[in-house]
């Protein structure tokens, strides 16, 4: 499965996400310019979670959603709005930590770690997403902590903060497991070619 990375990816095909991860590379050019090294982290792990949907060959519905939500929830990080906009944390953790959680599904499917989406039950399904976006969930906090004692304080960390965050990500796990059957559909995977075995 990992060796489809590479040629999906790479499909000749242009997307409308594309436009949304060209923007996701120049919004880490100006971040950095503008807001300083703390913004180079959030922007990369943006880079990061636009690409990995053309990795896997998402459909288009899907891999623009997610896109467009990463871009949004780096900038929303580095114009403070988590802080300055009343309950714009929580909603950027259900919306997206869900997309995420179905991105985090799709590739556990692939491995067969999990049912594939539509072959199980949708409430099992749903469940195991729930899961999945409490551990994305648990993983940002403890990055969030990590950053806000070793890299900037000014990282807002509390426990408060934190279990409406986890609770807020379990949601929106649920929910977009509710949708997955739908959501991994139509995926475009592009699978390399074997050479025979005289070399050619």
């Amino acid at each position: 499965m990992i060796a489809t990375f590479g040629p999906t990816f790479l499909r000749p095909r242009f997307l409308a996400a594309d436009v949304v991860r060209a923007l996701t590379v120049v919004s880490l050019v100006v971040a950095v310019i503008g807001w300083g090294g703390t913004s180079f982290a959030v922007m990369a792990l943006c880079l990061l979670g636009v690409v990995v949907p053309r990795m896997l060959g998402l459909r288009p519905a899907f891999d623009v959603l997610v896109c467009l939500l990463v871009l949004v929830a780096g900038w929303s990080s580095v114009l403070e709005w988590y802080t300055t906009v009343f309950l714009w944390d929580k909603f950027v953790h259900v919306v997206l930590t869900g997309l995420l959680a179905a991105v985090l599904y799709v590739f556990g499917a692939d491995l067969r770690a999990v049912p594939a989406p539509h072959s199980e039950r949708r409430v099992v399904v749903a469940v195991l997403a729930l899961c999945a976006g409490l551990a994305i969930g648990a993983a940002w906090e403890m990055g969030e902590w990590l950053g806000h004692n070793f890299v900037d304080s000014a990282i807002y960390v509390g426990y408060d903060d934190t279990i409406g965050d986890l609770a807020a990500d379990g949601a929106g796990g649920l929910l977009a497991g509710l949708g997955l059957p739908w959501l991994a559909a139509r995926r475009e995977v592009v699978r390399p070619t074997r050479r025979g075995t005289d070399g050619r």
